[in-house]
């Protein structure tokens, strides 16, 4: 069968980079091509020209962005319909983010134009958790694959091809079966993450649109074991489970052979979260001289100064930790089991390696203050990252703080189609956009957010931030010189 995957368009809309490609696609091709289908990966959020990088200001263009994924005749779109035509597939199967969701929707009404009887299937993280939702509201998708895709989209795939009228024995979708939403049980884990092919790079249309740095994008582990109440991976079940270290190594010397990548980025939660796995992984890109570039995300609490040094030496430049916040009440509310001086001591350790790090810090929590708001920034300052990303929370589904926001009156548990065009992907889930917390009027609560946002800004805007910036990635720009002028073009963007 010809099978298309398509990650929709939402920052191309209005004019933001997005880097990376879409690494779930790109592993649900691997798995369909090996079942012996034609597959196509569009990446209809690949933005050839843009023009924007200021991402704390980012909710400023959703108006634009309403506007536009309801016309159809807009260019983005025009394109997405050429790329269906075009390659005519059998199946279409579509991802679908929380923030993103609109744009989901359209693509699958513009494959039911194209085609009435075209089979669209959608899955990702927001399918995962509004499945139910989804289903009664979006009447031009015909299946949903939940949890991990990748051995339930072979099954399904499967079954269409042979024509199947009874998908009762596939576990992990939800379907209609004559106007009955059916949600099967839920698919087990893959128990051995090396038996999954790497991310199909190749099938990617328009390959040129990428740089090498992007193509570098790799998952060594699935899952996380904490249960932060802001966020939804509570879907892995706290588990993790890890590819062997033989295998992730495979996978970067195949992506430097195919694409000349020097400077990796790993996805993984909580890299760090097993200590003697990640020390093995460094000790074997170093014997082995792997001369690498790399950043991962992790935790405060699972970092020590001798795997930073060991990190650093195998090739880490930069490491990304949540912080959020400044008061330690808001720590417990959202569980994230550090302190305050867990996060002073990780700072201190940073530095003392040499290593640059962004600290991610939010903002408009249900219960918090002005004055805890306000801690933030303050802590933010006292910390002084080498960048600090800032955002305002927001409610998303199959979170725990989803939950206390219902009880407080502050989010709505559902909505309908109509709401994913017409509301701010911003506010998709609040109740009323005039009532964001429930301790500030909205007047007051814009103020301190337009405040924060200004001291972010000249925070990350120091002379001394931008070199470091640049100090970190010098090892990158040596072995791959267009990447000088790549980050060049983001840094005009930002500013």
């Amino acid at each position: 069968m010809k099978i298309l995957l398509i990650d929709p368009p939402f920052y191309r809309f209005i004019g933001y980079y997005n880097r990376y490609f879409p690494l779930g696609l790109a592993y649900l091709a691997a798995v369909l091509r090996n079942e012996g289908h034609g597959v196509l990966i569009y990446d209809a959020d690949c933005n050839v020209n843009p023009s924007k990088m200021d991402f704390i200001s980012l909710e400023d263009s959703y108006p634009h962005y309403l506007k536009s994924v309801i016309d159809k005749t807009h260019p983005i779109w025009q394109d997405a319909k050429k790329v269906i035509a075009d390659f005519n597939p059998d199946v279409v199967g579509i991802t679908v983010w929380t923030t993103f969701a609109a744009s989901s929707f359209t693509l699958a009404s513009l494959c039911k134009d194209y085609n009435k009887n075209l089979p669209v299937i959608m899955g990702g993280p927001h399918i995962s958790i509004k499945y139910d939702e989804v289903m009664k509201i979006c009447p031009d998708v015909d299946f949903l694959v939940r949890g991990e895709g990748e051995g339930t989209i072979a099954e399904l795939i499967k079954a269409i091809d042979k024509n199947q009228r009874d998908f009762k024995n596939i576990n992990g979708i939800s379907y209609r079966q004559k106007g009955v939403i059916i949600h099967n049980p839920p698919a087990k884990f893959i128990a051995d993450l090396d038996n999954v092919p790497f991310p199909a790079r190749d099938l990617l249309l328009n390959k040129a649109s990428y740089n090498s740095e992007d193509m570098g994008l790799l998952m060594t582990s699935r899952g996380c074991p904490y249960a932060c109440s802001y966020c939804a991976t509570s879907i892995w079940e706290r588990k993790v489970r890890y590819r062997s270290i033989d295998n992730v190594i495979a996978e970067i010397k195949h992506v430097i052979h195919q694409y000349d990548t020097r400077q990796f980025t790993f996805k993984d939660d909580s890299f760090t979260v097993n200590r003697k796995r990640v020390m093995e992984f460094c000790d074997k890109l170093i014997k082995e001289k792997i001369k690498i570039s790399w950043d991962c995300n992790t935790r405060v609490n699972l970092v020590d100064e001798e795997l930073l040094l060991n990190m650093k030496k195998a090739g880490c430049n930069s490491i990304k930790v949540g912080i959020e916040t400044g008061s330690e009440r808001i720590l417990g509310l959202i569980n994230k089991k550090i302190s305050l001086e867990d996060c002073r001591r990780a700072a201190k350790l940073f530095k003392k390696a040499g290593i640059h790090w962004t600290g991610y810090f939010m903002m408009g929590l249900p219960s918090e203050t002005q004055e805890e708001m306000y801690q933030t920034l303050q802590f933010m300052k006292e910390l002084d990252p080498d960048f600090a990303s800032f955002s305002v929370y927001e409610p998303f589904p199959g979170t725990e703080l989803f939950n206390i926001g219902i009880e407080k009156g502050l989010v709505q548990e559902e909505r309908s189609l109509e709401d994913f065009y017409t509301i701010s992907p911003k506010y998709y889930y609040v109740k009323d956009m005039n009532r964001r917390v429930d301790t500030l009027s909205n007047e007051e609560f814009g103020k301190i957010e337009n405040d924060i946002k200004r001291e972010f800004h000249k925070f990350n805007r120091k002379p001394t931030k931008i070199f470091k910036r640049v100090k970190s990635r010098s090892r990158s720009y040596i072995s791959s010189p267009v990447m000088v002028w790549d980050d060049f073009r983001k840094f005009l963007s930002w500013f």
